[in-house]
C-alpha cells in the first residue's frame, strides 16, 4: 500500500503536557509526525494542533479514533486540500554581500512578495508564506545564485474553508 499525507485537526485542552501526549500517540504506534503545528485558538481554554503525517490510507480513520480516546482531545478533524487552506512560514537568512548582489536577491524577492525583515551588512532576511510546494520552490530559486546562511521553516497550519469554526459545538 502506498502511503498518503494525512492533515488532521486536533482540537486540544490549552494545558502543560498535551503535546507530548498527542505526540507519543502517534509514537508509540510507529506513526511518524512529518509536521506539527500547535496554537491557542480564539477560545482560550483550547488549542489547536495541525498534525500531517504519511499513511496508508485504512489507517486514518484507527488514527483519528485513538485520538479521541485521550480526553484531552475534544476534536478531530482530516483537512482535505479541496476543502481547507493550508499555509507555512518561512524565515530565510541570505548571504548578499555588495549593492549588487542585494539587488538581485531583492529582484527575486519581489517574485515571490517574501517580507524583508532584516538588512546587514552581509546578509537579508526574508519571511515568507505560503503552501509547501511554493516555499520550496522559493528556497530552490534562492540556492541557484546565492547561499543560504540558516532558515527556520514552520509546519502546515490549516483551517476549513467557509463560515463555521472548529470550536462551533464544543
Amino acid at each position: 500500500m502506498a502511503e498518503e499525507k494525512l492533515v488532521l485537526s486536533v482540537l486540544v485542552d490549552n494545558a502543560a503536557g498535551v503535546l507530548q501526549r498527542v505526540a507519543s500517540l502517534f509514537s508509540r504506534r510507529g506513526y511518524n509526525i512529518s509536521s506539527l503545528t500547535v496554537s491557542e485558538t480564539e477560545d482560550p481554554a483550547f488549542s489547536r494542533m495541525t498534525v500531517e503525517a504519511y499513511t496508508e490510507s485504512e489507517n486514518v480513520r484507527q488514527i483519528k479514533s485513538q485520538l479521541l480516546k485521550l480526553e484531552i482531545v475534544k476534536k478531530v478533524a482530516e483537512l482535505k486540500e479541496e476543502k481547507s487552506v493550508f499555509s507555512e512560514l518561512l524565515l530565510v537568512k541570505v548571504h548578499a554581500q555588495g549593492i549588487e548582489q542585494k539587488n538581485a536577491l531583492l529582484s527575486l524577492n519581489i517574485r515571490y512578495g517574501a517580507r524583508v525583515l532584516d538588512i546587514s551588512k552581509t546578509t537579508i532576511t526574508l519571511e515568507f508564506t505560503g503552501q509547501g510546494s511554493t516555499i520550496d520552490e522559493f528556497i530552490e530559486n534562492i540556492e541557484k545564485d546565492f547561499s543560504i546562511v540558516e532558515l527556520a521553516r514552520t509546519g502546515v497550519t490549516s483551517l476549513e474553508r467557509g463560515e463555521g469554526s472548529f470550536t462551533d459545538n464544543i
